[in-house]
């Protein structure tokens, strides 16, 4: 797709997200939460406009989480649903939710040609109103990873060479990036063994894998300054430091049982499409500030890739 626009989804104050993010993972909801809603609001927009990579950018978060004492575990709190028709009480699905705002950041491409015109000459004209009103309308009616979209502060429309003003308007707050490379590195120092200073904090292992590396990224290790060393003269090491804000995030889904035409697999969401078991795969991920983000804002858009080799990915730039 030809992008001709950056559509600017300004602080979406979203309510009860799926903070879910995998079978490992929790916290910010999953890429492809976001990603499938814009690939929603574009099949709506199809006759005008076709909506593809996606810039995730977030102000700020709350986990609907409980803990009762600093040290404690974190429990999702769980919401009681209304009484069934019958009467009965309604079962407690345990789920996990975030409240959040965040901005979206879009590729646009403009079908319509005399639309595309008009809004090329002058992005404030009438017509660039009433495409960006339609947009925000349709998108508070729909759900963005699972939850209620309660408001949207604005909605824009930049040319290519606004990314400055994009970054700017993102302000406060993080873009997710792919952080692909630093796991890969990660993994290499694994093999390699890792030190600080005359400490061996981990011996080599040659066969460290990804998954290692992810891992490690969520371990604390406590060295002692020297083969003596009292409680005090301890210090702690993480592989993050000087890496910036890591974190696990799921990038796609991977086969693992044959593809099934549409309607040879009983009991699935739907018979229109050929359906398959998949698994989740996961990748390193850093929450990175705007101004500190590529020059080339092209790098930063999330978007679905063509499925190969049993692999659904979403995947972000060149990646």
């Amino acid at each position: 797709m030809n992008t001709d626009f950056y559509l600017l989804f300004k602080h979406i104050k979203i309510q009860s997200a799926n903070a879910i993010s995998g079978p490992l993972s929790y916290g910010f909801p999953a890429v492809s939460g976001f990603v499938g809603a814009i690939h929603a609001l574009s099949r709506k927009l199809n006759e005008k406009a076709m909506l593809d990579g996606v810039t995730i950018a977030c102000h700020n978060y709350d986990l609907q989480a409980y803990q009762s004492t600093p040290f404690s575990d974190r429990t999702f709190i769980q919401t009681r649903n209304p009484l069934k028709k019958n009467g009965e009480t309604a079962p407690i699905i345990e789920e996990g939710k975030v409240h959040l705002d965040i901005s979206l950041v879009i590729e646009l491409h403009i079908s319509d040609k005399m639309l595309s015109h008009q809004v090329e000459n002058n992005l404030n004209c009438d017509e660039a109103k009433i495409f960006l009103s339609e947009c925000k309308n349709l998108l508070l009616k729909q759900r963005i990873a699972g939850g209620s979209v309660l408001s949207i502060e604005d909605v824009q429309l930049h040319y290519l060479e606004d990314e400055w003003k994009i970054k700017r308007q993102l302000l406060p707050g993080f873009v997710l990036m792919n952080a692909q490379a630093e796991l890969i590195k990660i993994t290499e120092e694994l093999q390699q063994g890792l030190k600080q200073g005359d400490f061996v904090v981990l011996e080599a292992n040659p066969d460290a894998t990804a998954f290692d590396a992810l891992i490690e990224t969520a371990i604390l290790h406590h060295i002692p300054n020297h083969p003596h060393a009292k409680t005090n003269e301890w210090q702690t090491y993480s592989i993050k430091q000087g890496r910036g804000w890591l974190v696990p995030i799921p990038v796609g889904y991977q086969a693992i049982s044959p593809l099934f035409e549409a309607g040879q697999l009983q009991h699935c969401r739907t018979q229109d499409y050929p359906s398959q078991y998949v698994e989740t795969l996961y990748s390193l991920g850093k929450w990175v500030s705007p101004l500190n983000l590529p020059e080339d804002l092209s790098r930063c858009f999330w978007r679905y890739t063509e499925p190969k080799n049993n692999l659904y990915l979403i995947s972000q730039g060149d990646q």
